[in-house]
């Protein structure tokens, strides 16, 4: 058995073509997918990238690992304290351990771990390429090395590649000489002036007139020419656009060589294909451009395309509610190993089998490293519901509490907190169930999104608000900065 495991970092589901979106962002994926299980509903536990991968290499989620954020103490796993044996958790019982008792050579081509210091999540890799770029990786740069491992291993047995390519992460820097595939396909219908206006009078990090964190980075236009530096204008919007769908076609590109090389050696039609992502990407949702900083929807739902041959060969789309370790849970089992007992992830191996839709009955998400949010993802009534419960705002336009109608409100335009209690009420109650279940499970007395709190608030909002808030005096947004420095007295 094989399996090659392809990472997109920053790759949010509707922005592929298998998953509905018009451009023609990813025609080789979209192929893949006519011959896999698509699923609609994967949820990441924690966001962004550390705390996502964390979850999904460990299979327990933030609350469990204490990695919830990007810095601080919730940057590092809880300390396993005198339990701990000769090897740790994430070594005997994380997904690359459970492989490897499995029978299976690991192998990852990523710069992840180099990127966020997260040395937790080499454990029990048989072998480790960094192409040595820390998240600034273009495929170029990474696929080769992919393809140069297949072609000396790819005909052996047994063997778990992990592939991470980040060409959709900003800052956009797919190369000059791949052109502009999409320069006369208009945006998408629900970018508009109005929306873009109310997004420039706005505040926040990585909003329009602050796209690269609290302040005006013109130079990031310089050193990086695909994407504008503000978005001042609707053809801003479209070049900013522009440069995301870029981002992914060229990761797509590569990834067609990928497979090429898989065919070449004779064993893509024997080859166990996966394509994810470590989370989303808010474009223009909740007012953050180009990054992954809440824990609502569009950052936490990834895509996930699974080609299983003799499985899935016809193709079928799973519509159920799932985590990301989940399917880790469940390729475990299909590749005749066994799920840990620690583990969050549960399985839904005879669903998978049987093509049947079996996944929980709601979702609870997690962000602590641009805001202090927990978000619900529920069903109501035939419709899809999203609840943000939110404890640090992250100097950003959000209430303490929202609700989403996803059905008819995919990208969380219009609160409905103050229209619909009763689901608010609803959500807030699923969520004290969560709570009280990952306390009554943990091994620590610590909610790890509190001691993100208590160090301070999201790691990368520390001590940024100062500097903002003259920012935004100086930029005719004097009524932002008073709410920010009412809400946030002691960060002033």
């Amino acid at each position: 058995m094989r399996i090659l495991y392809i990472d997109i970092d920053s790759l949010r589901p509707d922005h592929l073509g298998c998953y509905g979106y018009p451009r023609n962002t990813s025609p080789h994926i979209d192929d893949l997918a006519r011959r896999a299980v698509r699923f609609e509903n994967v949820y990441v536990t924690d966001a962004p990238c550390l705390p996502s991968r964390t979850a999904l290499w460990s299979g327990r989620c933030g609350f469990h690992t204490g990695v919830v954020g990007h810095g601080g103490t919730a940057g590092q796993p809880l300390i396993e304290g005198p339990d701990r044996n000769f090897r740790d958790l994430f070594t005997t019982t994380g997904w690359m351990g459970a492989l490897r008792q499995a029978g299976f050579r690991t192998v990852t081509v990523s710069s992840f771990g180099d990127r966020h210091s997260a040395h937790h999540w080499y454990a029990s890799y048989h072998e480790i390429y960094n192409p040595g770029y820390g998240g600034m990786d273009r495929a170029d740069q990474v696929v080769p090395t992919a393809i140069d491992w297949i072609e000396r291993h790819g005909t052996s047995d047994q063997w778990f590649l992990h592939v991470n390519v980040w060409d959709p992460h900003t800052p956009y820097r797919t190369p000059e000489a791949f052109g502009n595939p999409f320069k006369d396909d208009p945006l998408p219908d629900w970018f508009t002036e109005p929306l873009r206006q109310r997004a420039w009078n706005g505040y926040g990090p990585h909003s329009p007139q602050e796209l690269y964190g609290y302040q005006a980075h013109h130079d990031f236009e310089n050193r990086y020419p695909l994407a504008p530096g503000t978005l001042d204008s609707m053809e801003a919007v479209k070049r900013w656009i522009d440069a995301y769908d870029i981002g992914i076609r060229y990761a797509d590109d590569w990834i067609g060589r990928l497979l090429g090389a898989l065919e070449q050696a004779g064993i893509l039609d024997e080859t166990i294909l996966i394509v994810s992502a470590d989370h989303g990407e808010n474009q223009g949702e909740l007012n953050v451009w180009g990054d992954h900083q809440t824990a609502d929807t569009i950052t936490c739902r990834v895509p996930l395309i699974v080609r299983w041959p003799g499985l899935t060969d016809t193709g079928s789309v799973d519509r159920a509610l799932h985590y990301h370790y989940d399917w880790a849970a469940t390729l475990l089992e299909l590749a005749g190993g066994q799920v840990p007992a620690n583990w969050d992830g549960q399985p839904f191996t005879e669903a998978f089998r049987a093509r049947k839709d079996s996944g929980r009955p709601y979702v609870v998400t997690s962000q602590g490293a641009w805001a202090v949010q927990r978000g619900v993802r529920f069903d109501h009534d035939g419709h899809a519901y999203l609840a943000l419960r939110t404890y640090h705002d992250g100097h950003k336009m959000m209430d303490p509490l929202m609700l989403f109608d996803l059905t008819n409100d995919p990208h969380e335009q219009h609160n409905l907190a103050d229209e619909r209690p009763d689901l608010v009420q609803k959500a807030l109650s699923l969520l004290e169930d969560w709570m009280q279940h990952m306390m009554a499970t943990s091994g620590h007395n610590v909610d790890p999104l509190m001691t993100v709190l208590r160090e301070g608030g999201p790691f990368h909002t520390r001590g940024e608000l100062p500097a903002y808030l003259e920012r935004l005096r100086a930029t005719g947004r004097s009524a932002h900065a008073d709410l920010l420095a009412a809400r946030h007295p002691d960060e002033v």
